[in-house]
């Protein structure tokens, strides 16, 4: 048997976004996420984000990255420079399979719940990173047409373990559970669906095994390769539970692994470095009220609905 991945969405992405849930299931939720202060649920409670700009620039600046990481786990371009091309390509594709895949079905999920239209950009610049994750593993041995496929896979695997998360009461702020974890778990079953043999052979020096789509086109049904595969996410999902668990239970208890409540209710900028980082000033209630009074007595932009400061 082969485990095969080409940059790392297992040994690097599970463990990471594994490592991630384990800390926030024992950690807990943060203040007002989940529950008051008295242990009563709260229902929908969100926080906002501090600044999508920067989110924008910090996804792109990772994605920019990932092309080193991808087409640089070839360690080499002479020789392997077809090699390293696919990789971009194919890094390229999911990642923007991804974006589309997870806006728009999140942006579909709302309309059909709620009537109304909106686009998420933290839904978009997640889902890229899901595409990215969800290609690592086979960037150098799958087609390009299979990258799309599996980017948009991604998106929607991001879209539903971001809600399933959510719907347990596990505080991922950042979603990079979502992201890392579970896609990093398909982009190593991927691998061992859409591998292609030729890819495999030039990539590897190995032609024992093939995605099992391909043997089983091929009539032989082999699944030697999904088979590793899936050994290999359980084994990184052992290791990954059986190291971290122990490991935050001794800072938990030490006392050594949240800040004081009144430090998190306030903020780690302003407790640490003298001041807030962002301008958290909400647009005055009593504007919003008469705009919303305007579009009520007007028709202001086609009757849109009332608005509101709350996500």
């Amino acid at each position: 048997f082969m485990y095969s991945f080409t940059a790392g969405s297992g040994v690097v992405h599970m463990t990471g976004g594994g490592t991630a849930l384990v800390a926030a299931v024992i950690l807990g939720p943060r203040i007002g996420r989940f529950y008051d202060e008295e242990g009563n649920d709260i229902k929908d409670a969100e926080f906002p984000p501090h600044s999508v700009a920067l989110q924008v620039l910090g996804t792109f600046i990772l994605w920019f990255g990932w092309y080193g990481f991808n087409p640089g786990s070839t360690l080499t371009i002479v020789g392997s420079g077809d090699v390293a091309a696919l990789c971009a390509v194919t890094t390229t594709l999911s990642a923007a399979s991804g974006c589309v895949s997870a806006m728009f079905t999140d942006t579909l999920i709302g309309l059909y719940l709620t009537g109304e239209t909106k686009y998420d950009l933290t839904m978009a610049m997640n889902g890229i990173l899901s595409g990215l994750v969800g290609i690592t593993a086979g960037c150098a041995v799958v087609e390009p047409w299979a990258s799309m496929l599996i980017g948009i896979i991604s998106g929607w695997i991001y879209v539903g373990a971001s809600k399933l998360l959510v719907k347990l009461k596990i505080d991922d702020a950042v979603d990079a559970v979502p992201v890392h974890f579970f896609n990093g778990v398909w982009g190593c079953v991927a691998t061992g669906l859409f591998a292609e043999p030729s890819r495999i052979a030039k990539a590897f020096s190995e032609t024992g095994h093939a995605g099992w789509f391909y043997e089983w086109g091929n009539g032989s049904g082999d699944a030697s390769l999904l088979l590793s595969q899936l050994i290999g996410i359980l084994f990184i999902i052992g290791w990954t539970v059986g190291i971290m668990t122990p490991f935050f239970l001794v800072l938990k208890k030490l006392d050594m692994f949240r800040v004081d409540p009144d430090e998190e209710k306030v903020g780690q900028d302003i407790v640490h470095h003298k001041g807030s980082a962002y301008d958290l000033a909400t647009v005055d209630q009593a504007d919003i009220d008469e705009l919303n009074e305007m579009r009520v007595t007007c028709n202001v932009h086609g009757g849109e609905p009332p608005l509101s400061q709350e996500r």
